[in-house]
């Protein structure tokens, strides 16, 4: 687990074993906005379990780039998603999942590394656990990812890609 002070981010596996994130955790924690205080985890899939997921909670048959799973949400069961302990100061905000096969693809397709696209999906995904949705509030949440996408140094937003670069 990581994070400089009001978000902790833990990385595993889709077994919910922590795995090397290399930087993920610290980054998305720095990168965050401000409001963003209490507990992400992150769990770094197959493009099948993501698949899956995608199928079993969305009713969409194909593997897509990230999911999140606020907290006070129904999540997947299991693996990856075992109750966290909190305690009142550490709220947890909910879990994503992020599809690496999906995540290797957008990267090249992007032309910048691997890393930098996990950085940009972790980003989306916490804005949506913050109760952004980019299909219904007129932009809020695109504004939100491009101001702090400037911030991070990262490249195109997700949001902003054209529609065929992304899956």
């Amino acid at each position: 687990m990581s994070g400089g002070g009001r978000l902790r981010v833990d990385v595993t596996d889709a077994r919910g074993r922590p795995i090397a994130d290399h930087g993920l955790a610290r980054w998305l924690a720095a990168a965050a906005p401000h409001r963003a205080c209490g507990r992400v985890a992150i769990a770094l899939v197959r493009d099948e379990t993501m698949r899956r997921l995608n199928r079993e909670y969305r009713r969409h048959d194909v593997s897509t780039d990230v999911l999140s799973f606020p907290a006070e949400e129904k999540r997947p069961r299991g693996s990856f998603y075992e109750k966290r302990k909190t305690t009142p100061e550490v709220v947890l905000l909910g879990d994503l999942a992020i599809a690496l096969g999906v995540a290797g693809r957008q990267a090249r397709a992007q032309g910048h590394d691997l890393a930098t696209e996990l950085r940009i999906l972790a980003l989306h995904g916490l804005l949506h656990l913050l109760g952004y949705d980019h299909d219904t509030d007129q932009g809020r949440m695109q504004r939100a990812e491009e101001r702090l996408r400037r911030r991070a140094g990262l490249p195109s937003g997700l949001i902003s890609r054209p529609a065929g670069h992304r899956r």
